[in-house]
């Protein structure tokens, strides 16, 4: 597949959307956090998931994830 447009790329997309789609199978590898919502940022030049979690103690976290899909190198 040659990538023709980068900000999105298609594949940047799908790989977010999946991510979050798969959230409470992610959720269920965490030990002690619970996703208690998934901000997604997905038509973004490089697409953005936010992951909020609070742990065992109640304590709040958040895991950004950016997803950047390099130039294709031939």
């Amino acid at each position: 597949m040659i990538t023709k447009q980068y900000n999105p790329s298609q594949l940047e997309v799908e790989i977010a959307k999946a991510i979050k789609e798969l959230s409470s199978q992610i959720e269920s590898k965490l030990s002690d956090c619970k996703i208690i919502e998934i901000e997604d940022k997905i038509m973004a030049d490089n697409p953005l998931v936010k992951i909020k979690l609070v742990d065992k103690d109640n304590d709040p976290h958040e895991v950004v994830l950016k997803i950047i899909q390099k130039p294709d190198q031939f």
